[in-house]
C-alpha cells in the first residue's frame, strides 16, 4: 500500500525494517515522493516493489508493459523517453522529491533527463554500468594496455574509447549507448545533482540476459564434466543479485546523502568462474566435474576472445560505509532460486551450436585414455 504523508520537506526521519534473516538495518528515509522512469523491467519492477513495500508514494512513466498485479494503486504516466520535454507537466504535477531514471544510456537520452526534470525534482538517481572502467575494454581486448589493478574505486580509470559496443568503423549517432557520456552530462547539472549508481551483472529470477544459463543447462542435461578455459577458471568479476541491487538503488534515492555521489553496486566478494560452477553445482546437486584446459584444447564453441587477465571487479566499499548498504539476500538460498528459475526459463534464441556436446566429448575421451583431467 502506498501511503501519502502530505509533506515532502520532511525527509530526515530513519526507517528501518526487520529483514528476512531477522536484522534490522537503515534502509533509507521515509516519506520520499519518487518518480521511476523505466520501472516495469527487470530491475525497475524490483525497484518499484521495494518502494511500495516501504511505503513511499511513487509514480511510474513507461512505455505501457503493464504494472505487476501486486501494485494496483501505483499511478502510470504512459509515454516513450523520445518525447519526455512533453510529460514535463505531468511530472511537476506529481511533485516528486525525486526522480530514478532506470533506462539512460545515451547522450541525447541524458540531455533530454535533465531537461525533462530540472527544477521539479530536488535531485535524480542515474542508473550506470560498471561497463565505464577502462577494464572493461582491456577484457574485451579492445584498450591494448595492461591489465588495471582491482577492485576498482568510484574515481578509477574510465575506458578511453567511447560507445563500446558501435562497431568498427562506424559513426555514433547521439542515441549511441555510452553510460560515459551519460555520467558526463547528469553529472554537470548543478539545477539537477544526480547519484550515480555503476551496477555490476545482475543476476535472479528474470534475468533476460540468462547468465550463468550455459553451465546450468550443461547441469541439467547430464553433463559429466565442465570444460573450462584455464584462464577463465581463475577470472572474477563482480555480480549483485536483483534483490540487493534493487536496495542499493532505494537507498541511494531516500538517503539525502547520496546526493551528488557515484557508488558501485555489488557483492562484497568476486567468485571466480571455477567457484561460480561450483557454487551452481551445489545448487542443483550436479555429480560433475570442471575440467580446465588451456584454451587451444578446448573445442571452438568454448573460446572467448577475452583478456582473462583482467578482472572486472569493483571495490564497493564507499556506498556501504556512507549510506550503510547491506545485502539482505542469503546467498546460498538466492542462488537456488536463481537456478531453478533459469532451468525453467530457457532463452527462445538458444544457440544449439553453443552446444556441441559431441566435440565436447571428444575432449572428454582424449583426456582419459590420457589418465588426466585438468582441474580435478
Amino acid at each position: 500500500m502506498v501511503v501519502d504523508t502530505g509533506t515532502r520537506a520532511q525527509v530526515l526521519a530513519r526507517v528501518t525494517e526487520k529483514d528476512a534473516l531477522g536484522e534490522r538495518r537503515t534502509l533509507g528515509v521515509a516519506a520520499v515522493r519518487i518518480l521511476v522512469i523505466g520501472g516495469t523491467g527487470f530491475i525497475g519492477s524490483r525497484v518499484v516493489a521495494r518502494l511500495c513495500a516501504l511505503e513511499h508514494q511513487i509514480a511510474v512513466f513507461h512505455r505501457g508493459t503493464p504494472l505487476a498485479p501486486t501494485q494496483p494503486h501505483v499511478p502510470e504516466i504512459r509515454g516513450d523517453e523520445s518525447e519526455l520535454l512533453a510529460f514535463r507537466d505531468r511530472f511537476a504535477a506529481f511533485a516528486p522529491d525525486v526522480v530514478i531514471n532506470m533506462i539512460l544510456g545515451a547522450e541525447a537520452e541524458a540531455q533530454r533527463f535533465v531537461l525533462a526534470i530540472r527544477g521539479i525534482a530536488a535531485r535524480g538517481v542515474v542508473i550506470s554500468s560498471m561497463d565505464v572502467y577502462r577494464a572493461y575494454d582491456r577484457y574485451r581486448r579492445k584498450d591494448p594496455g595492461p591489465p588495471d589493478p582491482v577492485p576498482l574505486r568510484e574515481e578509477g580509470p574510465l575506458r578511453d574509447r567511447l560507445y563500446p559496443y558501435l562497431p568498427d568503423g562506424e559513426s555514433p549517432t547521439p542515441d549511441e549507448y555510452d553510460k560515459i557520456l551519460v555520467e558526463r552530462i547528469v553529472s554537470a547539472e548543478p539545477a539537477l545533482p544526480c547519484t550515480v549508481l555503476r551496477l555490476p551483472m545482475v543476476y535472479g529470477p528474470g534475468d533476460r540476459q540468462h547468465r550463468f544459463h550455459a553451465w546450468l543447462k550443461r547441469m541439467q542435461d547430464g553433463r559429466p564434466a565442465i570444460l573450462l578455459d584455464a584462464a577463465r577458471a581463475n577470472w572474477r568479476a563482480t555480480f549483485g543479485h536483483i534483490a540487493d541491487v534493487a536496495d542499493a538503488i532505494v537507498l541511494a534515492a531516500t538517503d539525502p546523502r547520496a546526493t551528488g555521489r557515484t557508488y558501485n553496486v555489488g557483492e562484497p566478494r568476486a567468485w571466480t568462474a571455477h567457484e561460480w560452477i561450483e557454487r551452481l553445482g551445489g545448487a542443483v546437486a550436479w555429480k560433475g566435474k570442471v575440467a580446465t584446459l588451456p584454451s587451444d584444447a578446448l573445442p571452438a564453441h568454448l573460446v572467448l576472445d577475452r583478456d582473462f587477465r583482467q578482472d572486472w571487479v569493483v571495490d564497493t566499499t564507499r556506498i556501504r560505509t556512507e549510506l550503510g548498504f547491506v545485502e539482505r539476500t542469503d546467498p546460498g538460498g538466492e542462488l537456488r532460486g536463481k537456478a531453478g528459475w533459469e532451468l525453467a526459463h530457457a532463452p527462445e534464441d538458444l544457440d544449439a551450436a553453443a552446444f556441441d556436446y559431441a566435440a565436447e566429448d571428444e575432449v572428454l575421451r582424449t583426456l582419459q585414455q590420457t589418465g588426466s583431467v585438468p582441474g580435478e
